[in-house]
């Protein structure tokens, strides 16, 4: 099953920001993800990773995903052909 991980920095506080982009992947995902889990880190340190590998990187990719993109991401990794909706219009 996929595994998604978000590394989030609890020094700044993005604890909200990263449980909010686990129930927004849960609720588009549901059970084709295998588990989504939250790793407190630090130094400003924030990222997400799809079966280990990374997918988005706070520094490397200018701030914090889209939701729309990063759900576009994990799409594109867990199951290319599904129809997102209005995400993908």
């Amino acid at each position: 099953m996929a595994r998604v991980r978000i590394h989030y920095c609890t020094q700044c506080h993005w604890l909200l920001r990263a449980g909010w982009y686990a129930q927004e992947l849960l609720s588009t995902f549901g059970e084709d993800l295998g588990e989504v889990a939250l790793a407190p880190s630090h130094g400003g340190h924030f990222e997400i990773l799809f079966n280990e590998e990374v997918i988005w990187e706070r520094k490397r990719d200018g701030g914090f995903p889209d939701i729309k993109e990063l759900k576009r991401r994990v799409r594109d990794r867990l199951d290319p052909g599904r129809d997102l909706g209005h995400i993908d219009r």
